[in-house]
């Protein structure tokens, strides 16, 4: 970022002497002779760092810099005068409208000395502001996320109520249908069994069997032509149970080319159409 240097003064070899000693230091130096002139040159110019004689017509140092104070807080503001009107001075500073107070005659290195510390205040300000500004994007930012979050979750959460309500519902519907009801993956091992099934095949556990250790004969035979036909539901007729006669069914699960399961349905005889 380029240094910009305003020097006011109503003596033109004050500011020619000022000129040549402070731009050796690179900074872009304006130049104007009355506090109305420099309040010109801030209107269309960023400014970093003023110096401004005390004693001006119209308009003295601290009054020009106090209107500065007031257009534009985030400049520094530096008096370098030959007159010491402590009462003013003391006030300007004491209201913040003036970093430093220099006199006359200055002391060259001295003064660039100051001049490099009221830019390195002026940077070090904007720096601090820019980063506060970003902090506060991020925190707005950070507080969007997590409210998209939080909806999200509350989101997920209902849906897992519902889905959980359902599946809860689903299972028992199942356990309560009036006929037997065995889920079967498809390397045979049972994975659901209803109340009913367990009624009427008397198994001591069903849950992770190979199908073939829990059933009887009949009902084997009537699951192992389904899987052999791989795309067919197979039906029989027989009384394996000592519920009698009773109707087995079994089809396969989802996709009938490449089932990834199969159901075994049994129902009373006289219950079925």
């Amino acid at each position: 970022m380029e240094r910009t240097l305003l020097l006011v003064d109503d003596e033109e070899n004050i500011l020619s002497a000022l000129t040549r000693l402070l731009r050796r230091d690179g900074y872009q130096i304006l130049r104007g002779n009355s506090g109305k002139a420099g309040l010109d040159l801030l209107k269309d110019n960023a400014v970093g760092v003023i110096i401004s004689d005390q004693r001006m017509p119209e308009m003295t140092g601290v009054e020009f810099l106090g209107k500065v104070k007031e257009l534009y807080p985030d400049t520094v503001r530096i008096v370098l005068s030959g007159y010491t009107e402590l009462k003013s001075v003391t006030d300007a500073i004491n209201e913040g409208a003036i970093f430093k107070f220099l006199t006359k005659p200055w002391d060259d290195e001295l003064l660039r000395a100051h001049v490099r510390d009221a830019f390195a205040h002026f940077e070090l300000k904007h720096e601090n502001e820019r980063l506060t500004q970003e902090l506060r994007t991020a925190n707005t930012q950070l507080a969007q996320i997590n409210d998209t979050l939080a909806h999200r979750v509350e989101q997920k959460t209902q849906d897992a109520v519902f889905s959980l309500s359902v599946l809860q519902i689903a299972q028992d519907v199942m356990e309560y249908l009036p006929m037997a009801v065995i889920g079967i993956a498809k390397d045979g091992m049972v994975i659901v069994a209803n109340r009913l099934a367990q009624q009427w095949l008397t198994a001591s556990a069903f849950i992770g069997q190979q199908i073939e250790t829990v059933i009887s004969a009949e009902i084997l035979d009537v699951y192992q032509q389904a899987v052999a036909s791989g795309t067919a539901q197979a039906k029989k007729t027989t009384s394996p149970t000592a519920q009698g006669l009773i109707h087995i069914q079994c089809v396969p699960l989802g996709n009938s080319i490449k089932p990834r399961g199969w159901i075994i349905v049994m129902s009373a005889a006289e219950d079925s159409p």
